[in-house]
């Protein structure tokens, strides 16, 4: 992985969106919601004010919006500021 996040950023790899249902349906490419939980890959160093929590492997839960979304080696990834973690899980 040649990203680090800088200040206080985090890169997450989101989980995989659910494929079926409880039912047994087939969720359609179009009809799939992002994922809200994923893995984090890298942190930044953090800042005087901000001490980074969590770190390399944590899964953790974030906010419907939160995040940029980049294209790194094929993969997705999020990047956002520590902030926007609602939780470690």
């Amino acid at each position: 992985m040649n990203v680090k996040p800088l200040s206080d950023r985090v890169l997450i790899l989101p989980n995989p969106a659910e494929e079926k249902t409880a039912g047994g349906l087939i969720i359609p490419d179009t009809a799939k919601e992002r994922p809200l939980a994923g893995k984090v890959v890298a942190v930044g160093p953090g800042t005087q004010e901000v001490k980074m929590e969590v770190k390399v492997g944590d899964q953790v839960l974030y906010g419907k919006y939160a995040g940029q979304e980049i294209h790194v080696e094929g993969e997705d990834y999020l990047i956002m500021k520590q902030a926007d973690i609602l939780a470690i899980i």
